[in-house]
């Protein structure tokens, strides 16, 4: 993911650009060296209370923050549209998503930091145990797509876990953090556990490198999560990284499926959001039996969109995060079809796109190869290249054919002879971190949330995003001597 457009008035000022219109939104001063050094103290000297206090005490501030939380979702929806253009009638679904998502980890927060006693083995003269214990101060440097639901993935699970958080967030989207300690306030959460900072990239490195961070997550650019991930492994202690960093996610369609149906789910896997999701999907494989069917609905289903302000509830498509960002992608476009592709769905019929301003229609191209950009490297923006394939097996390599590595989709009749078989294939030999059978541009957090290659490392969700924010500690006790 890229970073949105934002400017400095001063060099200690962040200004929030809306890319709405280009106004500016909000300023926030950066903190200092100086500054960032007092909080990263001031979240230390917190963890060492906090994570004495027991796990169900933690868990009722947890619960209650759900409260106090939901009682600003009206605020907290308009605030994203703002800030970051996603249509008013959708931001809604990331609080009631974030709260959802919230609730089954804290569900799941005591069977994942239980103790593990080794009952098999133990006798009477000797007891072992496993425990899971808190890292200390974690950075978390989220971005603005989805400010709340990526957020949430690493703060929840921290603080449930006796870990202090201090939160960098996109200049993009400053208020989603320090909503989100607020509210964790209200609900009673002791002062510096939950810190929110603003920093320039110098300031972001520094955070990354200090030797007081126990773990960083980082989501956000490949480039971006290198840098930091380099950051915080040269200094002087050794410190856990998550990076989730994007990807170009694939589908295939297999000639068995309901051709239109998978056409419109895939439409809105590919635009929702204008396409600013690390696993929306932006290239599809389609057998050559539907191949013609699936395009033609493909292009009728997304030509219905409406793209404008995203203020008004009609609007379900609004612009992209900056003007430089629609430069990026309408390149990007253009170059393909210079090199032969073909624009099923372009400006036409989508008024509001203009040069200079933030707004990209959604964009469909056939006759693309990966030669291209547009099937290669991450778009991030509401346009998606579609292949035809004959077989299996070229869809599988094509689908492989990739430096990232997050997600991919089969779409099938699963009751089709040959088709269960198949899918397993594909999800033994798909290089992703989910396969998805009908489905995609999805987090389900029951689910490790992870991905390979260029896509990053380490996970979030599930059990495993507390074992990612723990550190196993043996206990070894000989209770008998002789």
């Amino acid at each position: 993911m890229s970073n949105p457009n934002t400017a400095s008035d001063m060099p200690h000022i962040q200004t929030t650009i809306s890319p709405i219109d280009q106004k500016p939104v909000l300023t926030r001063p950066l903190q200092t060296e100086e500054q960032l050094d007092h909080v990263i103290a001031e979240s230390v000297k917190a963890y060492k209370s906090w994570r004495k206090v027991p796990l169900d005490d933690r868990l009722k501030i947890a619960e209650q923050w759900m409260t106090e939380f939901e009682k600003l979702k009206d605020v907290l929806a308009e605030e994203i549209t703002l800030q970051m253009g996603r249509p008013i009638s959708q931001t809604p679904g990331e609080i009631t998503g974030t709260i959802g998502r919230a609730k089954h980890l804290i569900s799941i927060a005591k069977e994942s930091l239980a103790e593990i006693p080794q009952t098999e083995t133990d006798t009477d003269a000797l007891k072992r145990v496993i425990r899971r214990e808190p890292l200390g101060v974690v950075a978390i440097v989220a971005p603005w797509n989805f400010p709340y639901l990526t957020m949430i993935n690493s703060v929840l699970p921290a603080i449930i876990a006796g870990n202090t958080v201090i939160i960098k967030p996109s200049p993009q989207t400053p208020t989603p953090a320090e909503r989100l300690a607020a509210t964790f306030s209200v609900a009673g959460l002791p002062t510096n556990v939950c810190q929110v900072v603003h920093l320039s990239p110098e300031g972001t490195s520094r955070l990354a490198a200090d030797p007081r961070i126990g773990f960083l997550s980082f989501t956000g650019s490949v480039q971006g999560g290198k840098s930091l991930a380099k950051a915080a492994v040269d200094c002087e202690a050794f410190k856990g990284v998550g990076l989730e960093l994007g990807g170009k996610d694939p589908a295939y369609v297999r000639p068995e499926v309901d051709a239109k149906w998978a056409a419109a789910e895939l439409v809105d896997g590919a635009m929702f959001n204008s396409g600013q999701s690390c696993c929306g999907i932006e290239r599809i494989y389609v057998h050559a039996s539907i191949y013609d069917t699936f395009v033609e609905e493909f292009a009728s289903v997304a030509k219905q969109y409406k793209l404008g302000d995203p203020r008004e509830k009609t609007t379900n498509l609004g612009p992209v995060v900056s003007v430089a960002s629609a430069a990026r992608i309408k390149k990007q476009v253009k170059d393909a079809v210079a090199a032969g592709a073909k624009e099923l769905v372009g400006q036409e019929g989508f008024d509001a796109e203009k040069e200079g301003n933030a707004f990209v229609g959604p964009k469909v191209l056939v006759d693309v190869t990966h030669e291209m950009d547009v099937m290669m490297e991450e778009t991030f923006g509401p346009v998606v290249g579609i292949m035809k394939v004959e077989s299996d097996e070229e869809a599988l390599q094509l689908m492989n054919d990739s430096p990232y590595g997050l997600t991919a989709s089969i779409w099938t009749d699963i009751a089709a002879p040959g088709a269960a078989e198949a899918f397993e294939m594909f999800a033994q030999e798909l290089e992703t971190g989910t396969v998805f059978l009908n489905r995609c541009d999805f987090l389900d957090p029951a689910l490790a949330w992870t991905g390979v290659k260029n896509s990053g490392r380490g996970v979030s969700l599930s059990k495993f995003g507390y074992d990612q924010l723990t550190r196993p500690k043996s206990i070894h006790m000989k209770v008998k001597t002789v």
